[in-house]
């Protein structure tokens, strides 16, 4: 029984880690680069509007932090609960 418990409560933090992921790739993707594009073009980065440098460039800089991010929390939940690689 303690084993269920524990792969409910990996499952339960690795859906949730999911979650946030996810989440903020939407954010970042659909919300900066398209949504809040208007509001955000009023300031400069690098010459260019702000909106438009996430839809093009600031977008996947987020995205290669993210990935780095998740694998990070991924290992700590691994660890955390006996599942990680040896």
């Amino acid at each position: 029984m303690a084993s269920d418990n524990n792969a409910k409560g990996y499952w339960s933090a690795t859906l949730g880690l999911l979650t946030k992921v996810l989440v903020i790739w939407a954010v970042v993707s659909y919300g900066a680069g398209i949504l809040f594009a208007p509001m955000l073009n009023s300031i400069h980065l690098g010459g260019y509007p702000l909106g438009f440098w996430f839809a093009q460039q600031g977008s996947i800089y987020i995205f290669i932090v993210l990935i780095f991010w998740y694998a990070k929390k991924m290992g700590d939940i691994d660890r955390k609960f006996g599942m990680q690689e040896d």
